[in-house]
């Protein structure tokens, strides 16, 4: 018997799935009819119109005048007729008149006619008109006022019966159709067609632990209730993006033989007022009757936002939709079985009414791999491409730090397509590296024309960086400089920290404003002006500072906090709240920022004046071969010269020249344009 009910409950939910999946059909044969009606009623229109008919239209003093000359025939099968029709003052004359030259008596040369009479002006002429001539018509009454009905209702009727089978469709996908609006927008996912498990999952073991919780329970709910425990109502993930917030509640479906519903934030909303809590509870219900079962909300902040933060601060329909949705929640009884999955990388916005025991009791967060956890998300989607033997996962995963499940599923498939791209049988080192750097600083743009003196002054900029970065201890170590345009840069020092990092010293601080500040007074010290290639790095440094005066407490300031955690911003909340200190306290923040970056740029600037030869022996390096290593770098700090020189990459060949359009004079460079001597770089300008 329970067996029997699983399989009904199975076959229930394939139908639904598949009812979910199915996507309206146009019906062709009612398209059809409705085509061939209108053919018709337009043919019936152009019949009564007299588009086919071959009776020649005349006027009323023509008629009088072809009664005079007796050239209107009246016999037997040719009778004159007056067609009188009701409720009108007119009389249609239709008849038959020999033409000019025509024999009397013949059928042939004779010519249909009609021509309209007004009775309240003419009927005495017209009658004294047709005695002389010798003619009886024959008056015949009609009434067309059914036909005039249809033919005036029916083109209506039929138009909107087009428009119906035209737009059916539409409307059916856009809305389910019109009745259906209120009807909740949750998918069941079928069990075929959800492969992932918790084997699919790596690199969160901790979140895995706290929701493998649900599966337990929803497998043997008795375990759990019969030492009088409760199963959490509705579990939060929280995570920045890319984690496997997602990945995780699909999993959680795959291990639970239970029906999974899953929906996104934005589907409660609509245009319609009320619609978003109509969904809501025709959710709810549907969970009722497939209990025991999972529903998966993504983005929730969509719906779940702060109530009366909004900048109208008004009862809206998020706000609606809301409400229901917290009383749906609060309503549940947990032996019921259905547990509320939700996911958002924005909990600060989240209304706290939501986030209370009994609504959401747990709250798991998904954070950012460390260097065991990413090992273990690249072997799993390695899994999927064939990889060299050369190739060190492990290696790959310490250079790794900081970045998401989903941007190391990138890497992996960015080093695949490169390999392709070359022809090579399998995925080595060299492409994982590249595709690495790809994914955090975006690809090399080998084809942008950099003029000579854009390439000099990028080496400069870029040799004071790495410079500095090898040469100051608390610094992450130097990963490679490139003068190659890298994603928006037309230059990168990369530097890569030794493991994951989850605190900032502020000795550390220090030295990073330092390497900061590297890259324009090199620019100025060697050609004596500036460029606005410092531009990202004055950005950096100044948020750098501004967290170390507001928010860490690194400055003469003291132990005190100026401003709230930028990294998520509430647009209305900022503005309600407005600033916690005084003008005064504004012109000392401000006064303190420039200290501490002023004081970065004083000591690069000594650094940078004691090792002007290692700087130019640098910008020469990358000049030649566009990109060094940390190794590299370093042989020329130590050794004052580069012992074991990087490959040379063969450049993509150079478009062909465009003919000119006008002729054309050899421009003279001006004195003050930089050129490459012979010997290398120009001599380095005196402080």
């Amino acid at each position: 018997m329970a067996e029997n009910k699983h399989n009904q409950s199975k076959e229930s939910r394939r139908r639904l799935s598949n009812n979910n999946d199915k996507e309206p059909q146009v019906n062709w044969r009612g398209l059809l009819l409705v085509v061939v009606a209108i053919a018709l009623l337009g043919g019936a229109l152009l019949v009564r119109g007299g588009a086919f008919s071959q009776s020649e239209d005349i006027s009323n003093s023509r008629f009088y005048q072809l009664l005079k000359e007796s050239r209107v025939v009246s016999t037997p099968g040719r009778q004159l007729s007056i067609n009188v029709e009701e409720g009108r003052k007119t009389e249609t004359i239709v008849g038959f008149y020999r033409k000019g030259g025509a024999a009397a008596g013949s059928d042939h040369g004779l010519q249909a006619f009609q021509t309209t009479a007004f009775i309240a002006y003419d009927g005495d002429q017209l009658k004294q008109a047709l005695q002389e001539a010798g003619i009886k018509p024959n008056i015949r009454s009609q009434s067309n006022a059914l036909a005039s009905t249809l033919i005036n209702t029916v083109p209506i009727l039929l138009l909107f019966i087009a428009i119906y089978f035209f737009f059916r469709s539409q409307i059916k996908i856009a809305g389910k159709g019109a009745l259906s609006f209120g009807k909740s927008k949750a998918r069941m996912m079928a069990r075929d067609k959800n492969r992932a498990t918790f084997k699919d999952v790596a690199g969160i073991e901790e979140a895995k632990e706290d929701v493998s919780e649900l599966v337990d329970f929803l497998k043997d709910p008795k375990k759990f209730q019969k030492l009088g425990g409760r199963i959490p109502k509705g579990v939060l993930m929280v995570g920045p993006p890319g984690t496997g917030k997602t990945l995780l509640a699909r999993a959680i479906a795959g291990e639970a033989e239970v029906p999974f519903f899953s929906i996104s934030g934005s589907d409660f909303v609509e245009m319609f007022v009320g619609v978003g809590a109509s969904r809501v509870r025709d959710m709810f219900e549907q969970g009722k009757k497939s209990a025991p079962c999972l529903m998966f909300i993504d983005e929730i902040d969509a719906v779940g936002r702060h109530r009366g933060h909004g900048l109208g601060g008004g009862h809206d329909e998020r706000e609606q939709t809301l409400n229901q949705l917290l009383v749906e929640m609060d309503g549940f009884d947990t032996q019921d079985g259905v547990i509320i999955i939700a996911a958002t990388n924005r909990p600060d916005v989240l209304d706290p009414a939501l986030l209370r025991p009994g609504r959401f009791d747990r709250q798991v967060v998904v954070s950012l791999p460390d260097v065991k956890g990413r090992e273990e998300i690249l072997k799993v989607h390695a899994k999927r491409i064939k990889l060299d033997g050369n190739a060190d996962l492990t290696t790959l995963a310490r250079g790794t730090p900081g970045y998401s499940g989903a941007e190391l599923a990138n890497v992996i498939n960015e080093a695949a397509l490169m390999a392709a791209r070359k022809g090579l049988p399998a995925v080595t080192m060299q492409e994982l590296e590249e595709s690495r750097d790809k994914v955090r600083w975006g690809k090399e743009r080998r084809s942008l024309a950099m003029s000579e003196r854009e390439k000099i002054s990028t080496a400069w900029h870029e040799s004071g960086h790495a410079l500095l970065n090898v040469l100051l201890e608390h610094t992450s170590p130097l990963h490679k400089v490139t003068i190659i345009p890298r994603g928006p840069y037309l230059g990168a020092t990369m530097h890569l920290p030794e493991g994951d990092k989850y605190s900032t010293q502020q000795k550390e601080a220090a030295d990073s404003l330092v390497v900061m500040m590297g890259g324009r007074i090199a620019e100025e010290m060697f050609t004596n002006d500036i460029s606005n290639g410092a531009a990202g790095d004055i950005k950096q440094a100044t948020q750098l500072t501004r967290k170390m005066v507001c928010e860490w407490g690194m400055s003469d300031l003291g132990m005190v906090r100026y401003s709230e955690n930028s990294d998520y911003v509430f647009f209305a909340r900022e503005m309600m709240r407005g600033r916690e200190y005084s003008e005064d306290t504004a012109r000392q923040i401000d006064s303190e920022v420039k200290r501490i970056i002023n004081d970065a740029y004083a000591r690069a600037t000594t650094i940078l004046r004691k090792n002007r030869r290692k700087i130019k022996l640098i910008a020469s390096a990358l000049l030649e071969y566009e990109t060094l290593s940390a190794i590299h770098v370093k042989e020329i700090i130590e050794f004052g010269e580069l012992r074991n020189p990087p490959v040379m990459v063969p450049k993509p060949p150079p478009l062909p020249p465009s003919p000119p359009t006008s002729p054309t004079t050899p421009s003279i460079p001006s004195d003050k344009e930089q050129r490459i001597p012979p010997g290398g770089l120009p001599a380095p300008a005196p402080a």
